[in-house]
């Protein structure tokens, strides 16, 4: 069967720049989504809530990724009609289903912090200028 194009570019190579799953993988490679979806993995929670479990995020990072996750489907985003208007972010379904890669991400950060560290350490003793 002959493809085009088109098609293959549809079916996906994240090593192609006009391949749509690349973008994907920039938005759950970010390091600000990773974050995002661990803050939001048990639930809702207010702009501010987020700014707060989320050490180092700008309020302007955050409204940006928080934008892309709902553009991509990934967050939801609900405006509760209240005095001062109450705004909540949650998960979607697809959002949900980062949960358990990026939890391995995590456990292999963890088991491995050791291992970088030291590699680290080595690297800078051996590449640190004269």
């Amino acid at each position: 069967m002959v493809t085009t194009p088109a098609e293959s570019v549809l079916r996906g190579s994240p090593y192609r720049a006009d391949c749509p799953t690349r973008h994907i993988l920039d938005r759950i490679g970010d390091r600000w989504t990773v974050l995002i979806v661990g803050a939001l993995w048990d639930g809702s929670a207010r702009f501010s809530e987020l700014r707060r479990r989320i050490e180092g995020v700008s309020q302007k990072m955050l409204t940006q990724t928080l934008r892309g996750l709902e553009r991509d489907g990934l967050v939801r985003r609900t405006v509760h009609p209240e005095v001062p208007v109450r705004v909540e972010y949650t998960l979607t379904e697809a959002g949900r289903t980062l949960r358990e890669p990026l939890r391995a991400l995590q456990e292999w950060a963890i088991a491995h912090l050791g291992d970088v560290s030291a590699a680290q350490e080595t690297y800078d003793q051996t590449n640190r200028p004269s």
